[in-house]
């Protein structure tokens, strides 16, 4: 499965909360698999503020101690079953491949206007119509994608709005 990089930039830090408060809910009902998100925000004083709010390293680690934790049960170390089971998960999460770019966010960020955020979101795959529907009503501009040109511009007509300029 390929992952895909969607920037949607907001009005206001409230909007992008709230559109991602949607996205883990869609989440949860599997019509989108997220796969590392980074919500950047910049404050009206002009300082910009980073949260990564999805990571795949915390996401595996918390597997693998699961698993690990139930496999240590069996033999009698639970523990040990939790430290192998986290550490194992995180490095599977970074032999995996990367998630948000940082060096991109920081890119982007220094451009958002004051009270302006936006959510980097690397999706695997998602019911696109269900997701453009839950999120339109949050108001998100196509900041940049790594579609294909004709999906980016569907994606974008979807939400109501023009893709920002590059």
């Amino acid at each position: 499965m390929t992952e895909q990089l969607v920037v949607l930039g907001f009005d206001s830090l409230e909007q992008a909360r709230q559109a991602w408060s949607l996205g883990r809910r869609l989440r949860r009902e599997k019509r989108l698999d997220l796969v590392d998100g980074t919500l950047v925000w910049r404050d009206e004083n002009g300082r910009v503020t980073i949260r990564r709010v999805a990571s795949p390293a915390r996401t595996a680690a918390l597997g693998g101690a699961l698993c690990g934790g139930v496999i240590g049960t069996v033999f009698l170390a639970p523990f040990v079953g939790l430290g192998i089971g986290a550490g194992a998960g995180a490095l599977a999460s970074r032999i995996s491949g990367p998630g948000v770019d940082d060096d991109l966010v920081r890119r982007i960020a220094g451009h958002l206007q004051p009270g302006r955020a936006a959510i980097f979101a690397v999706v695997r795959r998602s019911t696109a119509d269900d997701v453009t529907a839950a999120l339109s009503p949050h108001h998100p501009v196509v900041i940049m994608t790594t579609l294909p040109p004709e999906r980016e511009r569907r994606l974008a007509r979807a939400l109501g709005r023009r893709p920002a300029p590059a």
